[in-house]
């Protein structure tokens, strides 16, 4: 018995609107990403000292400027939309500069996630989720990977008063994977 393909205009309309809406929502969703984890391992720096609290960007200091990299914040993880372990820390490099850098960071792969610096404090729990938007923040640029080390440079001329927490933020459904307080350190 041979098979016929339909002739009426009506079903290839229906096939044509449910291969379109497959497309779009594999697109949107990415859904292979639950299964696949990039790996980065970056070197990070070593710390030789420990800051009492960070400058604001090209303001003087009343002594002498470390000779190496210092520690100003660092916190762990908090999970929020998608289970997130590991820590960042917060360095001002010897030139001035500071650095982000996230230390055994294991969270889930998704679509369009970002490194954020930002004002908002981390709360666990649904609560915490979706706050991290709402203030000031820096845009490190893309999450390099789900898992391993990774460093992000701060923009030059960055001033980080007030900036007190890190986000895994995933733009296309502005949520936060997981986040870190930077507590100061000293």
């Amino acid at each position: 018995m041979r098979t016929r393909l339909p002739h009426k205009p009506l079903t290839w309309v229906v096939v044509a609107v449910v291969g379109a809406g497959a497309a779009f929502g594999l697109f949107w969703f990415q859904p292979w990403k639950l299964v696949t984890d990039t790996e980065v391992h970056e070197q990070l720096t070593a710390i030789e000292s420990v800051a009492p609290a960070p400058l604001p960007s090209g303001a003087p200091s009343a002594t002498s400027a470390p000779a190496g990299p210092t520690l100003v914040g660092r916190g762990d993880f908090v999970a929020h939309e998608h289970d997130t372990t590991g820590s960042a820390r917060l360095v001002r490099r010897a030139d001035g500069r500071f650095r982000l850098e996230l230390v055994g960071l294991v969270t889930s792969n998704g679509p369009d996630l970002q490194v954020w610096l930002t004002d908002q404090p981390v709360r666990t729990g649904p609560s915490g989720w979706k706050v991290f938007d709402d203030g000031r923040r820096v845009e490190l640029g893309p999450l390099k990977g789900n898992r391993g080390d990774q460093a992000y440079d701060l923009p030059a001329g960055t001033d980080v008063t007030g900036l007190t927490s890190v986000a895994i933020w995933c733009e296309r459904f502005a949520v936060s994977f997981g986040a870190a307080p930077l507590d100061p350190t000293g």
